[in-house]
C-alpha cells in the first residue's frame, strides 16, 4: 500500500519590500511540501486568507496602512487556527509584546538565514513559539523584572504623584495645571507609568494602584 502524500504546509508572507518578499517565496515554494503565496498589506492579506486559508502567516511590521500588528489581531480573532510569526526589523520592546498580545506565535528578525526561518515555520506548525535569540532575551528579561514592575516603588515620585491624581479622576490637562509641568511631561509620566506597571490603560493603573493602598 502507497503512502499518502504529506499535504503541502500553506504559507502567506505579507511583506512590502519587494526583494525581501520575492526571495523568501522563492525560497519557500522552492522547499519540498510548501507552498507560499504573499501580499504586500494588511489588505492584500486578509482577503488572501479569505480566499484560501494558509496554515501560517509569515508577517512584517511595518506596512503600508494598517500595521501588522494589528492585522494580526484581526487574523487571530476572524481564523483563530491560523498561526502567525512575526519577521521584522523591529527589536524594542513595544513591538515585540504587542506582537506577542495580538496573537503572533513566533517573532524572528529579518536578519535570520533562511534556514533560521523556514526552522522557525516548521516549530511553529509543530506547536512551538520560535524566536529569535535577542528577542528571547528581551522577553525573559521582562519577566525577572515583573516583580520589581510590581512594585509602587519601581515607579519615581513624580510618577507616583501623576498615578495620584489620575485616581481622583482628573484629565492630562488638569494633572498638569496641579503639578506646574507641561501636558506633554504629563503624558510622557503616563506612558511610563503604563511600561512599569504592564499595563493598556487608565483602569488598570488605578486599579493596581488600589491593590497597593489595601497591602
Amino acid at each position: 500500500m502507497s503512502e499518502r502524500p504529506i499535504p503541502a504546509l500553506d504559507i502567506l508572507v505579507v511583506e512590502d519590500h519587494d526583494d525581501f518578499r520575492a526571495g523568501l517565496l522563492a525560497q519557500l515554494n522552492a522547499t519540498p511540501g510548501v507552498r507560499a503565496g504573499e501580499a504586500r498589506d494588511g489588505v492584500e492579506a486578509l482577503a488572501a486568507i479569505e480566499a484560501a486559508v494558509p496554515d501560517i502567516v509569515v508577517m512584517d511590521i511595518k506596512l503600508p496602512g494598517d500595521d501588522g500588528i494589528h492585522c494580526t489581531g484581526i487574523i487571530k480573532k476572524r481564523w483563530p487556527a491560523v498561526q502567525v510569526m512575526m519577521c521584522t526589523v523591529h527589536e524594542d520592546d513595544d513591538k515585540i509584546f504587542n506582537a506577542l498580545r495580538a496573537g503572533a506565535s513566533g517573532y524572528l528578525l529579518k536578519r535570520a538565514a533562511f534556514s533560521e526561518i523556514l526552522a522557525s515555520i516548521r516549530m511553529i506548525q509543530q506547536g512551538g513559539s520560535p524566536m529569535s535569540p535577542a528577542i528571547a532575551r528581551r522577553v525573559v528579561e521582562s519577566f525577572q523584572d515583573r516583580v520589581a514592575l510590581d512594585d509602587p516603588d519601581a515607579l519615581t515620585l513624580r510618577e507616583q504623584e501623576v498615578l495620584d491624581l489620575m485616581a481622583t479622576g482628573m484629565r492630562d490637562k488638569e494633572i498638569a495645571a496641579q503639578l506646574g509641568i507641561s501636558n506633554n511631561t504629563v503624558r510622557t509620566h503616563i506612558r511610563h507609568i503604563y511600561e512599569k506597571l504592564q499595563v493598556q490603560g487608565r483602569v488598570e493603573a488605578v486599579r493596581k494602584r488600589g491593590r497597593w493602598s489595601r497591602r
